[in-house]
């Protein structure tokens, strides 16, 4: 197994609801540790910028504007298969569907209100990590 890196975010809808430790607590659970963490509140364009690989999908007006709708906490996990580790700690993006036991399950509202966001590839993860932080920011 390798050593990956891998972009969280916790969503508006969690953060509204005070989730961030108890998210924070799940993934630590899982074997990953936060190696870079910020609290911030994604401008329209941002988010548009962020979630651009959905510009064609109905979903992606709503989802650009559900994120900007409170502040979210952008963090880097990082351990072995750190992506697929935050995968299943995260769940099914419906949280009707996840697992018990996953943070979709256990705090996500709706398919969007689905309290995270986590990169499903090593490349995406990189581009992802890079949108948010610098390699400075990262402290392993």
């Amino acid at each position: 197994m390798a050593v990956e890196r891998t972009l969280s975010i916790i969503k508006p809808d969690a953060t509204r609801r005070n989730l961030t430790g108890q998210i924070n607590a799940r993934l630590e659970e899982a074997g990953l540790r936060i190696v870079a963490q910020r609290r911030v509140r994604l401008t329209l364009e941002q988010a548009r910028q962020f979630y651009a690989v959905h510009a064609s999908r109905a979903f992606f007006d709503d989802l650009c504007k559900f994120m900007v709708s409170g502040p979210v906490v952008a963090q880097v996990l990082e351990g072995e298969d750190a992506i697929a580790r935050n995968r299943d700690a995260m769940g099914a993006t419906n949280p009707a569907n996840a697992a018990d036991g996953t943070i979709r399950k256990a705090f996500g509202e709706s398919i969007e209100a689905n309290s995270v966001h986590g990169s499903d590839s090593a490349e995406t993860a990189a581009t992802e990590i890079a949108f948010f932080f610098s390699e400075r920011d990262i402290v392993g």
